[in-house]
């Protein structure tokens, strides 16, 4: 029995028409899609296949629609595969959180849509559309991108967001902040400073405002023990199911450091599985430890080459 840890993506692994082959294949995947949109009254797989792209790239879609597909991967796994692996640890990037917590048993599918569309709408709201942003930093180490944020704050807030990889860190916070980090991270030697395309400063201090309203949220739906642990983005540690609940509202304006949850939880692992959409995970894994094998599971011909590395078949 192979010693794997989960992994879920967060926002960016979405696109249109994904998990379609898989869907042919597994009947469970449009039954986890219709489940999670009758919980939030939205039809997620139309949008997922049919779009338009605006529209799935909102955040408060993008959300609920990344914790289904990754949810309905990781039911395909059990399916399939659920007698051949032994689950160590869990982690996700972000929304993908929620999604490991699903897959640990904590919080039902209904209930982690229904959060995560909340999430969705409130993060969205927090600060007024174009008043704030993200970039990323190619080629700076965590200490040159904290001396490039105090350097730019001058011109406004900008903060870390985002640890994902050696030499990739995503800041965050005011469109002036940014525009002015940017400048100074090229003059520190940055290889490349791209603004993203997303709806807000995600992971920053300007998000704290969204954190009062979900606990709300939080607080109205049931909780589970974890089946296994679960790392958080906000402390890379594992938490109680009496501190689950803070860590997720610390989340909303802390930064994400993937690079130390992929750390903590990879100890005991043999092998790493990316359940979700796209490759980002594993792409920031291979930088993170190359001798984490880690495999993606968003389309079938990835899902086959997983099937045969854990079955160990020709």
């Amino acid at each position: 029995m192979k010693q794997v840890v989960l992994y879920f993506p967060g926002q960016g692994a979405q696109q249109l028409g994904m998990l379609a082959d898989l869907a042919e294949q597994y009947p469970v995947i449009k039954e986890t899609f219709d489940q999670a949109s009758k919980a939030i009254d939205q039809d997620l797989w139309s949008l997922v296949q049919n779009g338009p792209a605006e529209e799935l790239n909102l955040t408060y879609n993008t959300q609920p629609i990344l914790v289904t597909a990754s949810a309905a991967i990781w039911n395909v796994i059990q399916q399939e595969l659920g007698e051949e692996i032994s689950v160590v640890a869990g982690a996700g990037h972000s929304v993908g959180e929620y999604s490991a917590l699903y897959a640990a048993g904590v919080l039902s599918l209904q209930d982690a849509v229904r959060l995560v569309k909340k999430r969705g709408e409130l993060m969205d709201t927090a600060v007024p559309a174009g008043e704030g942003g993200m970039a990323a930093i190619l080629g700076l180490d965590s200490e040159q991108i904290e001396q490039v944020c105090t350097e730019a704050s001058s011109a406004g807030i900008v903060e870390p967001a985002n640890f994902n990889a050696p030499g990739q860190i995503v800041i965050a916070g005011t469109a002036a902040g940014i525009a002015q980090a940017c400048i100074v991270a090229k003059d520190a030697g940055a290889k490349r400073a791209l603004p993203l395309q997303v709806s807000g400063p995600f992971h920053s201090s300007l998000m704290r405002q969204a954190a009062e309203p979900f606990v709300d949220a939080l607080n109205s739906v049931e909780w589970s023990e974890a089946k296994f642990d679960v790392y958080h983005n906000a402390n890379n540690a594992v938490s109680s199911l009496a501190d689950m609940k803070q860590r997720l509202v610390e989340q909303l304006y802390s930064p994400v450091n993937w690079i130390g949850a992929v750390e903590a939880s990879s100890v005991a692992a043999e092998m790493a599985i990316e359940v979700g959409p796209g490759k980002v995970i594993t792409g920031l894994n291979k930088r993170i430890n190359k001798g984490l094998v880690t495999l993606s599971t968003g389309d079938s011909s990835n899902f086959d080459k997983l099937i045969t590395a854990i079955k160990g078949e020709d």
